[in-house]
């Protein structure tokens, strides 16, 4: 539940598949939560609910279906107890054996990590096991109250998230990005790639030697730029609403970047050279907005990622004002930086 930005498992809707496994899932939301039963049970059990993964997890792959596949599975320990009965151990040497075939990362996950020396030298321990799994993460999960005077925060989420982000198939990363809110400097990078990637496409269009066509081929280009950040930060907005974003901050670019429009579509109407000096200027403008626009739109989804503003603030004048300064820093910082 602290990891992804729904109660899942609280509020999902549980759908019994096996005898000891159920999925959560919820209308609309991109993640499907395959959760069994604890293994604390006897050997029959624990060889039953090993042989329901198993199968799930070779459905998944013989459908050839990205989204009945399992692509990650967490196996908790409670690192309070501060141990590892043998049957877990043989459990899980057995469980990565059979998991050969298919080679669903498994990742250890420490929970109730209340003192961090401790669950260090127990993940150290587990360690040196020697168990075919990808990393062991230290997490606890929700800060926890020892008394009035003392408070250990949660901790361990960004860094089960890096993990992820490490063994998940690149085409799935968008979605391990829109459902966590636990890293938000994770989001912010895989954000700042789609910049990267939108601000070459905005050069190439700039470029173009049709005059004045490069700012109604940039417009489209820009709100896809900003609506695959809002679904990296899991949001949901409205494309009108993106696009009176990208406007607003557009209005107040000030006289130099119009200016500098006007003259290399001007530029690109006289053969040869003109064309080629026009499109240089128009491509390396349409770059520093797009960049521009793109960074100040990842700020302000990280304030509300941080609880700065609201979603619903989005459709207020105070967000577009917000906007708008960012857009206004960004370019700044562009100029200065040559």
């Amino acid at each position: 539940n602290s990891i992804f930005r729904e109660e899942l498992a609280e509020t999902g809707i549980g759908k019994p598949i096996t005898k000891h496994m159920k999925t959560l899932s919820k209308p609309d939301f991109p993640l499907t939560i395959y959760d069994t039963k604890g293994l604390e049970m006897g050997n029959d059990v624990q060889a039953e609910v090993k042989k329901e993964i198993i199968q799930t997890i070779k459905d998944g792959v013989y459908s050839k279906d990205a989204n009945r596949a399992i692509h990650c599975l967490w196996y908790c320990i409670n690192a309070a107890s501060d141990r590892i009965e043998d049957r877990e151990i043989e459990w899980l040497r057995s469980f990565t054996e059979e998991n050969k075939e298919t080679q669903v990362p498994v990742i250890i996950v420490l929970t109730k990590s209340f003192s961090k020396k401790t669950a260090e030298e127990f993940r150290n321990y587990i360690d040196n096991l020697n168990l075919n799994v990808e990393q062991i993460v230290v997490v606890l999960a929700k800060d926890y109250e020892i008394d009035d005077d003392y408070i250990v925060k949660a901790h361990g989420l960004d860094k089960l998230i890096q993990v992820m982000g490490a063994v998940l198939d690149k085409e799935l990363l968008s979605t391990l990005y829109n459902v966590q809110k636990a890293s938000i400097a994770a989001k912010v990078k895989h954000a700042q790639g789609i910049v990267t990637a939108t601000v070459a496409a905005g050069f190439t269009e700039g470029f173009t030697p049709v005059p004045f066509a490069d700012a109604a081929l940039l417009i489209p280009t820009q709100v896809a730029m900003i609506a695959s950040i809002t679904a990296v930060f899991g949001l949901q907005i409205n494309r009108g609403i993106i696009t009176a974003f990208i406007y607003s901050a557009l209005g107040t670019s000030g006289a130099t970047v119009t200016g500098r429009a006007v003259v290399s579509n001007l530029l690109k109407l006289i053969p040869g050279a003109g064309q080629i000096v026009g499109g240089l200027i128009s491509g390396s403008t349409a770059a520093v907005i797009t960049k521009a626009l793109g960074n100040a739109y990842i700020k302000l989804m990280e304030g509300i990622c941080k609880g700065e503003l609201k979603e619903s603030d989005l459709n207020n004048e105070s967000a577009k004002e917000r906007f708008r300064s960012l857009f206004h820093q960004e370019k700044e910082n562009r100029k200065k930086s040559g």
